[in-house]
Formats: C-alpha cells, sequence, structure tokens
C-alpha cells in the first residue's frame, strides 16, 4: 500500500533520519516517541505537505486517498459544517450522514466557532471521512480533550476502522493507552537524528506500557 523510504528531514540541523517502513491496508499504527522528536514532521512528510521531501520517498501515496485530522480542527470558520463538507466533495445527503456518524446530527447548520473543541475536532474527522480515505492520518487527535470527550473520540475512531478493516490509519500520540485501545502495529520514533526505533506488531492486550517503558529508558540522544 505504501512504502517509505525516507532519507532524513532538517531543519537547520537533522531532526529525522533514515526512515524505512512499510504500511499495508488494515494497519491501524500508533506512532509515539517524545515531545519534539519529529512525529509530527514524518507525518507530513508521509502526507505529502513537506515538500522538501522527494515524492518518491513515500512510495504509492499518489494512489491513495488520504484524509489528515490535524491537531487544529482547520475547518473553514466563515462556513457550516455542512458547507465545510461539501468542498471535500460530499454531497448534502452525505455530509447528513457523516455527521450522524461522528455524533453530531443537527449541527450542519453551525460555524466551527460554535462548537466545543471536542465537537470540533468530531466535524473535523467527518470531513476526512468524506474523501473516502484509505489512509487516515491523526495527529495528536485526542490532545486538550477532558478524558470523558477524548475517550468518546477514542471510541468512535476504533468504531470507524472496525467498519472499514481495509483502511489504514497512523496515529501520533503520547499515550500508549491509545496504542491499547486503537493499534495494531507501534512505530516508536527516538533519536538524534530521529529514528524508527520499533515498528512492530502488538500481539496481546496489557504490553504496549510494558513495551514503551523499555523503550523511553534507553538512551538514544546519540544514536
Amino acid at each position: 500500500m505504501l512504502e517509505l523510504r525516507i532519507a532524513g528531514r532538517d531543519f537547520g540541523q537533522p531532526v529525522l533520519g533514515e526512515i524505512f517502513a512499510t504500511v499495508e491496508r488494515g494497519d491501524r499504527i500508533c506512532l509515539l516517541g517524545p515531545s519534539g522528536i519529529g512525529k509530527t514532521t514524518l507525518l507530513n512528510a508521509i502526507a505529502g505537505l513537506d515538500t522538501s521531501v522527494p515524492k518518491d520517498a513515500v512510495i504509492g501515496r499518489d494512489s491513495l486517498r488520504v484524509g489528515y485530522l490535524f491537531q487544529e480542527h482547520r475547518l473553514l470558520p466563515w462556513r457550516t459544517l455542512d458547507a465545510n463538507l461539501r468542498l471535500v466533495g460530499a454531497s448534502d445527503h452525505e455530509a447528513e450522514t457523516l455527521l450522524d456518524q461522528v455524533g453530531l446530527s443537527g449541527y450542519g447548520h453551525y460555524l466551527p466557532d460554535q462548537l466545543s473543541l471536542g465537537m470540533a475536532r468530531r466535524a473535523a474527522l467527518a470531513r476526512c471521512l468524506a474523501v473516502k480515505p484509505d489512509l487516515l492520518l491523526l495527529d495528536e487527535p485526542f490532545a486538550s480533550l477532558d478524558p470523558v470527550m477524548a475517550g468518546e473520540l477514542k471510541a468512535l475512531v476504533a468504531g470507524i476502522l472496525d467498519a472499514h478493516p481495509d483502511m489504514a490509519m497512523i496515529c501520533v500520540t503520547h499515550d500508549g493507552g491509545d496504542a491499547e485501545t486503537l493499534a495494531n502495529r507501534l512505530w516508536y520514533l527516538d533519536g538524534k537524528p530521529a529514528r524508527l526505533q520499533w515498528d512492530d506488531s502488538i500481539v496481546g492486550p496489557g504490553l504496549v506500557d510494558g513495551l514503551l517503558g523499555k523503550l523511553r529508558s534507553l538512551d538514544l540522544a546519540g544514536s
């Protein structure tokens, strides 16, 4: 589905080192690592938003539909939710169905600034789904939400992935609990420059926290 052959990325000093990995249909990957290590940089490279990364470094992306849920909702504030969804190709009926799917039935005439943060993030998720993505990219989707709202959004994402088993996901997070709920595969990014120090399946419940504890205890500053 997708093959990463990223040679590196720097902003005056190295951020990403060599990244070699594949993403298959149905992969539900949680990408963890220390703050500031380059997780969002890697996600942007995968999405094709970083034009300094050559196109041939992410093989297969041009044939995929990609939905990207940013940390900020990035909905057009002067357009209603219905209008935001229509801008990415949803019909009136599809917009209504998508909003219902994310728990926002009846909110199509609202402007984004009339919503809570959690509701706006769900509306942005509906916009991602409007493109019928093969690959769903999530950048810390549960950050800044209270535990109840974060849990509701996490359950919503899990349900969407279960309903679309061929859809792949890469979710940037700091919380091993997110990986326990959402992921069947774990990426761990660390080092200077940052590389994938771990890329493997999650083979059973309750293993993520122990693995993360071991990975976080490693001194990778000079790797």
